[in-house]
């Protein structure tokens, strides 16, 4: 009898599969470590500030500097707080920056709203507009704004701190793009249900774009919150209405010999962000991840 012949035997799939388990590893990892560094960027420095705001002016000086405050100077963030009049400056920014990022967020909205819904003349020319607006540099029109604000009186006012930047291409930008990305069915049902402009708006669009609107209104906390050279022009002298970033400039300069004094208002001038951070991270997270799902 003829041998029976062994049946052909496949290959083993286990190395390609070992190979692309490595390679997903190996991105992992790659990853984890860019993150890791990236967030040490960011830590460190806050880290440093805060520790050399505890330490004895004299410990400032040592090389290496001390990474851990051993007798912690608790006493330098009353002294900054007192010294510096921080709390009225802290109040100041907080008018200042609830009045801009509230009307921001209003005009945003309506303006975008427009851009993504609405027909009306030289719509795309004047959305161009919007853009460049963009491109021009703050600085450009500081002195034509300082002189409007100048000769309609409003020099030492909350007025001339924030009219100025009561509208934003880059929010009207923001908010149109995240309204053009909602389904267009969901405009066609809410004109079937007899839904004007207004109720489409307040119960349909922003709704959905929640994440964004909290985006927008954590970039202009930000920005108005860090103001400095346009405070200092409208305030003049009058300390009543200058904001926080003058106030540890003023600080500085009266603590030359105190540099932990200097360090303490700085961090306490930034502890209101570091709150806003937490409590609209997954906001911030969500419209930044808005796009990459269908």
């Amino acid at each position: 009898m003829p041998a029976s012949s062994a049946p052909p035997q496949l290959a083993s799939p286990a190395p390609k599969v070992t190979h692309h388990l490595l390679n997903y590893r190996l991105r992992l990892i790659a990853r984890y470590l860019i993150l890791t560094l990236g967030s040490l960027i960011v830590i460190i420095p806050i880290y440093l500030a805060i520790v050399n705001s505890l330490l004895v002016p004299s410990q400032l000086a040592h090389q290496p500097p001390p990474f851990f405050p051993t007798n912690p100077q608790w006493h330098t963030y009353p002294d900054a707080w007192s010294s510096g009049h921080l709390g009225v400056y802290i109040r100041n920014s907080l008018i200042q920056t609830i009045i801009i990022v509230s009307l921001q967020i209003v005009t945003s909205v309506l303006a975008a709203f427009a851009f993504a819904f609405l027909e009306f003349p030289f719509k795309r020319t004047l959305f161009v507009i919007f853009l460049s607006t963009l491109m021009i540099p703050f600085e450009v029109t500081v002195t034509q704004n300082l002189s409007t604000i100048s000769s309609l009186g409003w020099m030492n006012t909350f007025q001339g701190l924030t009219v100025p930047f009561l509208a934003t291409g880059f929010g009207v930008f923001l908010l149109r793009q995240a309204f053009l990305s909602l389904p267009p069915e969901l405009r066609e049902a809410a004109l079937l249900d007899g839904y004007g402009n207004v109720r489409f708006l307040t119960r349909v669009v922003l709704p959905l774009s929640r994440p964004v609107i909290a985006a927008l209104a954590v970039f202009s906390f930000l920005g108005s919150w860090n103001q400095y050279l346009w405070p200092l022009l409208v305030s003049g002298n009058d300390n009543k209405i200058r904001t926080v970033q003058i106030g540890l400039k003023q600080l500085a300069a009266t603590q030359l010999d105190q540099i932990n004094v200097s360090l303490a208002g700085t961090v306490i001038a930034f502890l209101p962000l570091i709150i806003l951070l937490i409590i609209f991270q997954k906001q911030l997270v969500r419209s930044l991840t808005a796009g990459s799902v269908k």
